[in-house]
């Protein structure tokens, strides 16, 4: 499996250095999730599931 290098903190994370935040990186086919406070532990999803999650989130609805 390919590690992601290029992670990107989330918009709402805030500003400034704080850990408070969610990570984003993609591999080919995949994406990986992590927090900035234990950033050796990431989720890896493809982006369907990922989209299904958050159209949940967002509205609630499956």
């Amino acid at each position: 499996m390919t590690n992601p290098h290029n992670w990107q903190k989330s918009t709402f994370s805030g500003g400034g250095d704080g850990d408070a935040c969610v990570e984003l990186a993609t591999t080919p086919g995949t994406i990986h999730l992590r927090e900035s406070d234990t950033p050796n532990t990431h989720l890896t999803t493809t982006p369907t599931p990922l989209a299904q999650l958050l159209h949940y989130i967002k509205t609630g609805a499956v």
